[in-house]
């Protein structure tokens, strides 16, 4: 799956938030069942969900590994919805 220059930035400004609110353990933030984590140096970046991970690499490079398309969509929405508010 493509993401777009807004989807990119929305992963972004969610890891933020989520690194930001999350509880955190053991180096891994948690904030509404998105878990956002990074390297030593924050050049590489996760967030996961369930089934689905999202690597977010400098200079806006990017890799999605997921198994059902159901959580893709279902994590869209629930970044969305946490950048609403």
């Amino acid at each position: 799956m493509d993401i777009n220059k807004m989807k990119k930035r929305h992963l972004l400004q969610v890891f933020e938030l989520i690194t930001r609110k999350g509880v955190k353990t053991e180096g891994v933030y948690e904030y509404h069942d998105i878990k956002a984590s990074q390297d030593f140096d924050g050049y590489t970046c996760w967030l996961s969900f369930k089934d689905l991970t999202v690597t977010l690499l400098f200079h806006g490079a990017y890799d999605l590994d997921y198994k059902s398309e159901e959580t893709l969509k279902i994590f869209f929405k629930k970044i969305a919805n946490l950048l609403d508010d």
